[in-house]
């Protein structure tokens, strides 16, 4: 078995593939519209789906937003330059949640950043894992 995709809701499609692909630069890999359910499913990620994990969009045509709840966490993504990383976010229009620097409790470098539908994307700097 392996993990093949995190699936989310998002009110504004093409606001989020902008973001997901323009922002945090993955690729579009698929995308079909369901007429008949009124919803349409966009896979995005950095690889292909038969050798990575990749987030699937799923925008249900007549709902605009979501509430999210206090189960969910957030989607994680390894980065080598934290500060880089989050310096180009902010410069295409990206939300920094959360400056980059240690974990409570640890030394792991991380940051946050925040979607258009208000879900948190967590940045590690993968030299600092531990």
């Amino acid at each position: 078995m392996r993990l093949l995709h995190t699936m989310l809701r998002v009110g504004d499609l093409e606001r989020s593939l902008s973001f997901y692909t323009e922002v945090l630069g993955m690729r579009l890999l698929r995308r079909k519209d369901y007429p008949s359910g009124r919803f349409t499913l966009a896979f995005v990620g950095y690889g292909e789906e038969s050798d990575t994990t990749v987030l699937e969009l799923t925008h249900n045509w007549d709902t605009a937003a979501y509430d999210l709840g206090s189960g969910y966490g957030h989607i994680a993504l390894g980065v080598d330059d934290i500060q880089a990383v989050c310096e180009a976010i902010r410069a295409k229009g990206g939300k920094v949640v959360r400056e980059p620097g240690p974990m409570k409790h640890g030394n792991t470098v991380i940051a946050f950043v925040e979607d258009p539908d208000g879900y948190k994307v967590e940045l590690i700097q993968l030299s600092s894992r531990g």
